[in-house]
């Protein structure tokens, strides 16, 4: 293992830990549970339908239910229906339950690297808000010593309706170690039924210390389970330093989910040059990024890191390997690019979607539909492809109906 992991990241790499730290958390910490035991060349997880799949032959339109939001990233439903939308530029507006009106929201954190893909985020309501009026938004925050040095941070305040602003908002989380980098931000927010905060973190796309995925002294690269304090929360797998980590080795997960049966969290998450996935997220396991992969480097058909398996690394519940998810036979690999996520749960749309985990697609433009039997995904087909939008974000709404923002500043309902 030493030999295996000195190959792959040279200890220049972790100044913190060195290889053979890393190695030992690895073996300690990583959980198992892993398809690996070397490189693979089959086909990847949850690519192709099975005999169980069953696919949509009605039609799947979407209705426009507001439009002009600029760059939108993060939408969350108040208990009445309204709607809170981010704007990545450093704006979160208020819509009417029928989108036909907005108001702008004051009183937000200063963001940074909005050139790249940092900015205002997401945005979660507290399962209490009927009580405490809390939301809680992740950004990109600038060091405050260092401007060129950034990292995921969320903040929490209370939404005061009468006048349109956040009161008390608090920094309760920050990722550390900041970076320079404007990219991989993750950011999705999500309650588990306990009321304790997952908060997803990228890599931060700096170079060789995207190794630091792998390392459970930084935050880069994780998943985060924190309380409303921002604390570590009770029953996460580490201690010490480490302890508000949940999982780890992870490169930009953008999108996040609650499975409404289990309770347990899903992920969807970039790869490099193809290798986008879908994780079923448990605690205390090791994804992989970057030691192993089912993407290229950038500009290369050159496989990342050991390749796409290793044993204690986990394989994702779905992988795609190319924009449109077809298998991959020549040339170089694309990225679909999935986003924002949520499980239908609906009445509306066609029987056989209950239970569906939807996905948006930047690069692939459409809504993905994956079918699961159990923990299994049996087959997935891709929706609204006729719309060529960027789908940045996807929640379930009050009336049971999905609801999709697009990175051309319209939020959509899915007529299904």
């Amino acid at each position: 293992m030493q030999h295996t992991f000195a190959r792959f990241f040279p200890s220049h790499l972790f100044p913190r830990l060195g290889v053979l730290a890393l190695c030992a958390s690895l073996l300690s910490c990583g959980g198992g549970g892993g398809d690996g035991g070397g490189p693979s060349s089959g086909t990847p997880p949850g690519s192709v339908n099975t005999p169980a799949f069953v696919p949509t032959t009605t039609p799947v339109t979407a209705t426009q239910v507001a439009t002009g939001l600029s760059n939108p990233w993060g939408l969350a439903f108040l208990p009445d229906g309204r709607m809170l939308v981010t704007g990545r530029l450093g704006q979160l507006w208020l819509l009417a339950a029928d989108g036909s009106t907005r108001q702008a929201i004051s009183g937000l954190p200063a963001v940074t690297a909005t050139g790249g893909q940092g900015g205002l985020l997401d945005v979660v309501v507290d399962p209490s808000f009927a009580v405490n009026r809390r939301i809680y938004l992740s950004f990109s925050e600038a060091d405050a010593g260092n401007a060129s040095l950034n990292g995921t941070a969320v903040a929490r305040a209370e939404l005061d309706l009468g006048s349109s602003s956040l009161v008390g908002l608090t920094v309760i989380y920050q990722q550390q170690p900041k970076v320079a980098s404007s990219g991989h931000f993750g950011s999705r927010l999500v309650f588990d039924n306990t009321g304790r905060l997952f908060v997803t973190l990228g890599d931060r796309q700096n170079g060789d210390q995207r190794g630091y995925a792998q390392d459970l002294s930084r935050g880069n690269g994780k998943v985060a389970r924190i309380t409303t304090d921002g604390q570590a929360a009770p029953g996460n797998p580490f201690s010490g330093p480490s302890a508000a980590i949940w999982s780890y080795g992870h490169r930009n997960p953008q999108g996040a989910a609650l499975h409404p049966a289990t309770g347990e969290l899903w992920t969807s998450e970039h790869g490099p040059q193809g290798g986008d996935e879908v994780n079923r997220t448990l605690a205390g396991l090791n994804y992989g990024w970057p030691v192993i992969s089912h993407g290229q480097e950038y500009g290369t058909t050159t496989p990342v890191g050991m390749g796409s398996a290793n044993a204690g690394m986990e394989q994702p519940a779905s992988v795609w390997e190319t924009r449109d998810g077809a298998p991959w036979t020549s040339g170089q690999k694309s990225s679909t690019a999935p986003a924002g996520m949520a499980f239908y749960t609906g009445s509306t749309g066609p029987a056989h979607w209950q239970g569906s985990l939807f996905v948006g697609a930047l690069a692939g433009q459409a809504l993905w539909r994956l079918q699961l039997d159990g923990n299994t995904v049996v087959g997935r087909e891709r929706l609204l492809v006729s719309l060529g939008e960027r789908i940045r974000d996807v929640r379930q709404g009050p009336d049971g109906r999905l609801y999709l923002l697009t990175d051309s500043g319209r939020l959509l309902r899915v007529n299904a």
